[in-house]
């Protein structure tokens, strides 16, 4: 993901702190095909990953991010990727998917485009994720419509695996959830269905949300009162708009409220008026009528995402954890050391900063550690509440540690009471270092 140019940072800093702009999820990878699942307390939230620098879609891995409060979401990085599947040769094509956990494991239903629909089996959301068949669980090789899964399990353990492009098709799932009985079915052509199933039951009625015809794509929606169909179309939960050329639903409810997620192309049109394959998850609150039909939503600029709960700065965060953090990356990696196996936030550079929305500070904190490591100076993050210039509670400093993680104490403001927004901004502190100031792994805030 390319740096943006100094009016264009100060243009991000504005959007991703505005309380009245709703900016896309995650500014560290493109992201798209958002399947969003609810586990307990907490959104996990599977996307495929937009290769930086794609002009085309250039796609290998699935990427997982969690949240409990839908605003402050953590990167887990690659949980699989087209290697897992053996059969498959390429490396591009790991498109759409959707995961579903039962009987305590999770499958993941994967698209590779033009070889079916493979699954990968974990005992765990963020894998590993294994191969358990060896070939794909759907391939209908007289055509390439095999693509974006959609998985639901009914009230009576019946599981039923939707898809298609352009046509709609279904099938029964057995228990086992990697095989199925019965005939592929193809479904009436539903109008203005493009691509993007996502099935899922709310109330009494089943929906069929999906990418209406391209291009560009909005957000239409089918219901029924059944899981098998028929699909009698209702409209748009997101009507066409040029600001999006495609998109793809991932609908949940999650601590009372009903939420719906999309992609749009916002971060890369920060940067350039050109159209290339470097997507963006967004979502939005989603509310129903009385009749359980969908009130059609805005454009997610104008969507409401309201924090549920507060954010918990008492425990160790992962660094890799953020609200908002354009310009920054995360990675396994590390090009300037020793292999890192746990995931790091990298690509610092000299004013861009890191944001948590909702910090719970309580009666107070009182100091914060932080485990970094610097290449060359290092540098240090200042932490203000409220705004990216709001007051500055503590300042830490990263000392060269050449390439080892040391742990980096700082005392804090008695100001760091109560709920508030929370900055990173990254400084530096020496004249020849501006860029690629340091990695930070994670922190934790002391009482």
């Amino acid at each position: 993901m390319k740096k943006l140019t100094s009016t264009l940072l100060a243009l991000a800093c504005t959007l991703g702190a505005s309380a009245q702009l709703n900016m896309p999820l995650v500014q560290t990878k493109y992201t798209a095909d958002p399947a969003p699942y609810v586990h307990g307390d907490t959104v996990y939230l599977y996307t495929t990953h937009d290769e930086d620098g794609a002009g085309g879609f250039m796609m290998k891995d699935w990427l997982l991010y969690t949240s409990t409060d839908m605003v402050n979401w953590e990167d887990h990085g690659a949980v699989a990727s087209l290697r897992d599947f053996k059969w498959y040769k390429g490396d591009n094509g790991a498109w759409a998917e959707q995961v579903i956990e039962r009987n305590g494991k999770w499958y993941m239903y994967c698209p590779i485009h033009g070889n079916g629909i493979g699954v990968l089996v974990a005992n765990s959301p963020y894998g590993p994720f294994k191969d358990p068949l060896g070939k794909p669980l759907v391939w209908q090789k007289e055509h390439w419509d095999d693509i974006d899964p959609t998985v639901w399990i009914d009230d009576d353990g019946q599981a039923y695996l939707y898809w298609g492009n352009p046509n709609l098709y279904m099938v029964k799932l057995n228990e086992d959830m990697i095989s199925y009985s019965g005939e592929i079915v193809k479904h009436p052509k539903i109008k203005d269905y493009q691509e993007g199933p996502w099935m899922y039951k709310h109330g009494q009625y089943y929906y069929m949300a999906f990418a209406s015809t391209c291009c560009p794509e909005g957000i239409g929606y089918a219901m029924s009162t059944s899981a098998a169909g028929p699909w009698e179309y209702k409209g748009h939960i997101m009507n066409h708009t040029t600001q999006t050329r495609g998109n793809h639903p991932g609908i949940i409810d999650f601590k009372g409220k009903s939420y719906c997620f999309g992609l749009n192309y916002d971060i890369y049109r920060l940067q350039t008026s050109r159209h290339a394959e470097q997507r963006c998850v967004s979502a939005g609150e989603m509310t129903y009528n009385a009749d359980g039909t969908i009130k059609e939503m805005p454009y997610f600029y104008d969507c409401k995402l309201d924090q549920v709960g507060s954010f918990n700065p008492f425990r160790r965060v992962e660094a890799e954890t953020m609200a908002w953090g354009y310009g920054l990356k995360t990675t396994r990696e590390n090009p300037s050391g020793p292999w890192n196996p746990t995931l790091f936030v990298t690509d610092i550079d000299e004013g861009e900063f890191l944001m948590l929305k909702g910090v719970d500070f309580g009666k107070g904190a009182k100091s914060i550690t932080a485990s970094c490591s610097s290449i060359l100076y290092g540098g240090k993050m200042e932490l203000h509440i409220d705004a990216i210039d709001g007051p500055l509670i503590g300042t830490v400093t990263v000392p060269a540690t050449k390439f080892k993680y040391q742990e980096c104490k700082a005392k804090l403001s008695p100001k760091a009471v109560g709920k508030h927004d929370l900055y990173f901004v990254f400084k530096s502190t020496s004249y020849m270092q501006k860029k690629n100031l340091f990695n930070w792994d994670w922190w934790k805030m002391e009482k």
